[in-house]
């Protein structure tokens, strides 16, 4: 089986670190804003994006547009604090949908399993 490849997009350090645990059996790529989200995606095309919304330089929503110009079948899923207030706007923007932090191993793992297991299996 192919491990997936997977993308977290945060500018907070600690919530890649936790997040990377969480997901210690997954190839992982970082990226701390979105231009550097957009970067890595073109370089290493991850099966999924773990994308945080609220980041300087390139927010999350204008990253996820950026990544679907590149590749319009991304699988992008928003990962934030501002789920009730951006929320809508990630979605609207092609993200497949929105988890509110603090989020669990066993939601991240769903994710993943939910759209990329079909793919790689």
């Amino acid at each position: 089986m192919v491990i997936p490849r997977v993308l977290i997009v945060d500018d907070d350090d600690s919530i890649r670190e936790i997040v990377k645990i969480m997901l210690k059996d997954y190839e992982i790529i970082e990226a701390s804003n979105g231009e550097e989200a957009v970067k890595a995606y073109r370089i290493f095309k991850p099966d999924i994006v773990l994308m945080d919304i609220s980041m300087p330089r390139m927010d999350g929503v204008e990253a996820t547009k950026e990544i679907l110009k590149i590749d319009p079948n991304a699988k992008i899923v928003g990962l934030t604090a501002f789920a009730r207030s951006r929320g809508k706007e990630m979605i609207e923007n092609g993200a497949l949908e929105v988890v509110e932090k603090p989020f669990t191993r066993k939601t991240l793992i769903g994710l993943i399993d939910k759209y990329v297991a079909k793919a790689v299996a």
